[in-house]
């Protein structure tokens, strides 16, 4: 029982040192437990439990030390700062078993640490403000690439030395900016219309700024043409969302009026690979998609108005309005070609209706060349060639057409000889060629052969193209006119059987 006693006061001694070794660190109270009596194992079991939670709360308490400590130390190196506080110089310079880890200590290190970084946070974004100005400035002073280099290892990193590089640039860039302040202005005015068409600002919008057309080039008009550009620059930014919605239905809108162009190209049928076809769905899927892109930023323009409390223009119009207008514009230019269209097409009927219509597809045209002679009968021992000569055509200057008109008849064969029915010529070569001659020179002087006679032709009668007939009734006219001027040198009936001598 004593030994009992003895041991459980021991380690109640014991773990009472422990426990204001904690309570030191920690800056916590200790752990109360009545020492004038000998402790239960309940007791003793109670506070070795307690230890445990407070060992675990240092251990944590020092891990979250430990981390905050390192970052606090980076910021304080890239902000170049030293610790001014005797409780910064607690964190920083102290060993880490000297610093009490009490909840109070640990927030304030957390306060330390967020206005660290919320000032480190400043100055990264004024780093890149003095960077976003350097290179305006450089854009509008045409600064040459050699004169950049030297700055550019201040063009990353937020410390102070960084800082104060940049503000000297700037400062050097802004008094140079004053000496050539005509071509600052001139490259200002240039990137304010950049931003007017991204906004898509009207006619009436842009002449509200008259200093843009203020040729006094002083310092007070590049003042107000800063301050103009940063103020539409803003205003961009404020609508970005929208006016890119805007663009994107332009874009979308160009690319359906160039299709449809093409779909009235008659020259798309040319085109291979499959163009045609391709452009057709592009110009479908447009036709679909524009409608809803329009009301979806319909939606989106009446939120945005109902938010910001004013109206959204597009080059001086409320956009449904605007879009209206292009649609109309659109219905009206097809409603013209169609009327055009069909203003030529009744014009052509009329052309066609006093001078007759024109074919549209040309006639295939005959080779010129000898003809090639057909083939001969035989009538009467003689053979008769059915086609003209090149000779008969050369004495009469030109294609040789006979009319019914111009051909003597086919005299009849000799009394006294048996009538045979006529066959293919058995003629040879040579025979057929003297026979042709015959006939072309008969031609030529004014006689013509048939079955062995030689008919006599007027001289003026016209064996030419123009003496073709074009109908039957002027075929019979020419042959009352020919039978009656001719009765005495020409034959006109082929059944008589012998000429007179």
């Amino acid at each position: 029982m004593l030994k009992q006693k003895k041991e459980r006061v021991q380690e109640l001694k014991l773990l009472k040192e422990r426990d204001q070794e904690l309570c030191d660190i920690l800056c916590s109270t200790p752990y109360h437990v009545d020492c004038t009596s000998v402790p239960s194992l309940e007791e003793l079991n109670q506070f070795r439990k307690h230890l445990s939670e407070l060992s675990a709360e240092k251990e944590k308490r020092e891990t979250e030390f430990k981390s905050t400590k390192k970052q606090i130390v980076l910021c304080m190196e890239e902000l170049d700062r030293l610790p001014d506080t005797s409780f910064e110089r607690d964190v920083v310079c102290e060993e880490d078993e000297a610093f009490c880890l009490s909840k109070e200590n640990l927030a304030a290190l957390q306060q330390l640490l967020f206005q660290l970084e919320e000032q480190k946070m400043k100055n990264e974004v004024l780093c890149e403000e003095l960077r976003a100005k350097i290179a305006e400035l450089w854009e509008r002073l045409q600064i040459p690439e050699e004169e950049r280099n030297y700055i550019a290892d201040y063009m990353t990193g937020s410390n102070g030395k960084t800082i104060k590089a940049l503000q000297e640039e700037v400062d050097r860039l802004e008094e140079l900016k004053l000496q050539n302040i005509k071509q600052v202005i001139e490259m200002i005015r240039i990137e304010l219309s950049s931003y007017w068409d991204k906004c898509f600002y009207s006619a009436e919008q842009r002449h509200a700024f008259q200093s843009f057309y203020n040729e006094d080039h002083s310092e007070d008009l590049l003042c107000l043409h800063d301050a103009e550009i940063n103020r539409i620059k803003q205003y961009y930014e404020v609508h970005k969302e929208l006016f890119e919605g805007v663009h994107k239905w332009e874009e979308n809108w160009r690319l359906f009026l160039q299709f449809d162009k093409k779909a009235t190209d008659p020259n798309r049928f040319t085109n291979r690979g499959g163009n045609l076809l391709k452009e057709e769905k592009q110009r479908a899927k447009l036709q679909k998609m524009l409608p809803k892109l329009e009301e979806e930023l319909k939606i989106r323009i009446a939120a945005w108005e109902q938010e910001q409390d004013q109206e959204f223009f597009v080059n001086g119009k409320k956009f449904m309005d605007y879009v209206a207008e292009q649609w109309e514009s659109f219905h009206q230019d097809k409603e013209k070609e169609k009327q055009d269209r069909l203003l030529k097409k009744n014009r052509q009927l009329e052309e066609e209706m006093f001078f007759g219509s024109v074919p549209k597809t040309p006639n295939k045209r005959r080779v010129l060349g000898p003809n090639t002679p057909s083939k001969s009968r035989k009538l009467n021992g003689t053979c008769i060639s059915s086609s003209s000569n090149s000779t008969m055509r050369s004495a009469f200057g030109g294609t040789m057409c006979h009319s019914p008109v111009s051909r003597p008849p086919i005299c009849g064969s000799k009394p006294g000889l048996p009538i045979r029915t006529p066959t293919r010529g058995l003629c040879n070569p040579q025979t057929k060629r003297l026979e042709r001659n015959k006939e072309n020179m008969s031609q030529l002087n004014g006689t013509a052969m048939s079955g062995g006679c030689f008919l006599t032709i007027p001289a003026q009668r016209n064996i030419s193209v123009n003496s073709v007939a074009s109908t039957y009734s002027e075929f019979a006219r020419e042959l009352s006119k020919a039978t009656k001027s001719n009765t005495n040198t020409g034959i006109m009936n082929s059944t008589i059987t012998h000429l007179p001598l």
